[in-house]
């Protein structure tokens, strides 16, 4: 496969990276600090991206977006993610909400969510995971019991992030039990200010906003809040799971940061034992290697089709990146000494990026759940060549 982006993409990156340098503090870490400024800084950044048509740059013109290249919304991704991801929460909207909507969604709900997500205004989180489902997302048991011409929605989520800042939430609930657990699950956009909803926190070396319980009681929802047909929603959660784990290019924060490390070490680097100098070359070439998996998603996808076996593929070698570059990183920074500011904005990156490295391997579904779907599909196929020979 070639990937070679062309010229417009390398337009693209410098351009954000000019963005990045003049409407970014150099020490930003994220938005979701005990320090309410970085939200802020999130928000506004992500209004600049908007009025550029940056924000959601692959989205068609008419939700808002500038009907650029898949490979441009990549740059966008590598370039937001490598920078702590100074959009906030609204790669969750970009990335997987809004191009879901965009299939799945009627006109009306189309005209109602796209626009807000494409002008940076609105946040969103995921009501998926439950407490007693673990990865096994089908075994949720949050209930839409019909009531009259709606639903009544009662329930438990847990591990949702941004919860307690969110004005949407993306709800999966059992709206049947006939038939497999796959089936009778029903997909639902609903406004987190129903009174119905309560978040609680969940303290977490992650920091504020990161992860919630979200108790729903009796919560009213309406044929217009369903997204897609009801009692069919799998489908379209397998489509969330797999724009959701390429949406998030890990492999680019792993990238700058271990080739920012001979650069802020400088003469010290030659102190560095040649065993860790030999891991962070390893973790480097991993490094690209994750991210020539993620284009091989991104070019499935773009051609209409959702591997989950790519997708799968993709995850472990990314997930597995992450925590081998955090301790990699670790170890490095021990060796920096001085206090100027680009060794101390390297230290606290590192610590950042250490502490999300150790929540990746069940981010997104844990890493044993991808590889026992990356099983299915290879012995799927194996089963269909036996057959077809």
């Amino acid at each position: 496969m070639d990937f070679t982006m062309g010229e417009s993409a390398a337009e693209l990156r410098a351009e954000l990276r000019r963005l990045i340098t003049e409407e970014v503090p150099a020490d930003y870490l994220g938005a979701f600090t005990d320090d309410p400024a970085d939200l802020a800084v999130a928000q506004r950044f992500c209004r600049v991206l908007a009025d550029r048509g940056l924000l959601c740059a692959a989205w068609p013109e008419e939700f808002g977006g500038r009907g650029a290249s898949v490979w441009e919304q990549t740059v966008v991704r590598e370039e937001m993610w490598a920078h702590h991801e100074p959009r906030g929460a609204q790669y969750m909207g970009v990335n997987w909400v809004g191009p879901t909507i965009m299939r799945h969604g009627t006109p009306e709900q189309q005209r109602k969510h796209l626009p807000p997500i494409a002008r940076g205004e609105v946040i969103w989180c995921q009501g998926f995971s439950e407490p007693d489902s673990g990865s096994d997302l089908a075994s949720l048991r949050t209930a839409a019991r019909r009531d009259g011409d709606g639903w009544r929605i009662s329930g438990q989520k847990i591990w949702t992030s941004y919860a307690t800042m969110a004005q949407w939430i993306f709800l999966l609930a059992r709206t049947s039990s006939v038939g497999r657990k796959q089936q009778g699950l029903t997909v639902f956009l609903l406004p987190m200010s129903d009174p119905g909803i309560e978040v609680r926190p969940i303290r977490s070396m992650l920091g504020p906003h990161h992860l919630n319980e979200v108790f729903l009681d009796g919560v009213r929802a309406t044929e217009a809040d369903v997204l897609g047909e009801v009692d069919r929603g799998w489908p379209v959660v397998g489509e969330v799971l797999a724009f959701e784990r390429v949406g998030i290019a890990r492999y680019a924060r792993c990238d700058r940061l271990l080739r920012a490390a001979p650069e802020v070490l400088g003469a010290r680097w030659e102190q560095v034992p040649a065993e860790l100098r030999a891991r962070w070359v390893r973790a480097l070439t991993r490094a690209r290697r994750a991210r020539l998996l993620a284009y091989q998603v991104v070019a499935t996808q773009s051609a209409g089709q959702v591997s989950p076996a790519d997708t799968a593929a993709y995850r472990i070698a990314v997930t597995r990146l992450d925590q081998e570059s955090a301790g990699v990183l670790a170890e490095l920074a021990g060796y920096v000494t001085g206090d100027g500011d680009a060794q101390r904005r390297f230290r606290r990156a590192v610590d950042d990026h250490w502490r999300y490295a150790n929540a990746a391997t069940v981010a997104s579904g844990s890493i044993e759940m991808q590889q026992i779907l990356l099983a299915r599909s290879l012995l799927g196929r194996t089963r269909r060549a036996g057959e077809a020979a």
